[in-house]
């Protein structure tokens, strides 16, 4: 019998502890798992891909079955590529569902071998998001309490290191 292996993929700008949260949990239910961060190139993140990707890397060090990469262009054909049976997403709160079920759906269309798999993040988490984190950071708040040491750790270099005008936070 071949491993089980997942995807979950995001733009995790920053990673959440709602994030940790999700990987810990999904690192169980399979074999191996990729956390796989989105490129997309329209956008101006906080973190670059490669800060996302260390941050991440660093952060799920105790998780031996989970590894840590990156794509750009359409999930379902980078999923195909890796050789994975399933797609991981994590859900707080019931707006999340709509999109995610839209984008489920999408993909099952274009390859119906490929699941996706749901994972509701534990409920003290269930606020967090990636945005409302940058939001806070770029404002100045405390959001160390919000993600993993380690995201916490290049977001500080990234916030002090950054000249100009700051990231759009949408």
């Amino acid at each position: 019998m071949s491993a089980r292996l997942a995807i979950y993929p995001g733009s995790f700008d920053p990673p959440t502890l709602g994030h940790l949260d999700v990987i810990e949990r999904a690192s169980k239910l399979f074999d191996k798992l990729i956390v796989a961060v989105g490129v997309n190139s329209s956008k101006h993140p906080l973190l670059s891909s490669a800060q996302r990707q260390d941050s991440l890397q660093q952060t799920v060090k105790h998780l031996s079955n989970v590894s840590v990469d990156s794509f750009s262009g359409l999930l379902i054909e980078y999923v195909r590529n890796q050789g994975a049976q399933a797609i991981i997403r994590g859900l707080r709160a019931t707006a999340d569902f709509e999109y995610e079920f839209q984008m489920a759906m999408v993909n099952r269309r274009l390859d119906s071998e490929i699941e996706t798999v749901f994972l509701m993040t534990k409920w003290e988490h269930s606020y967090l998001s990636s945005s409302i984190v940058r939001e806070v950071a770029l404002l100045g708040g405390e959001y160390e309490g919000l993600v993993p040491k380690p995201v916490a750790d290049m977001m500080n270099s990234a916030l002090a290191s950054q000249k100009g005008p700051r990231p759009n936070i949408e």
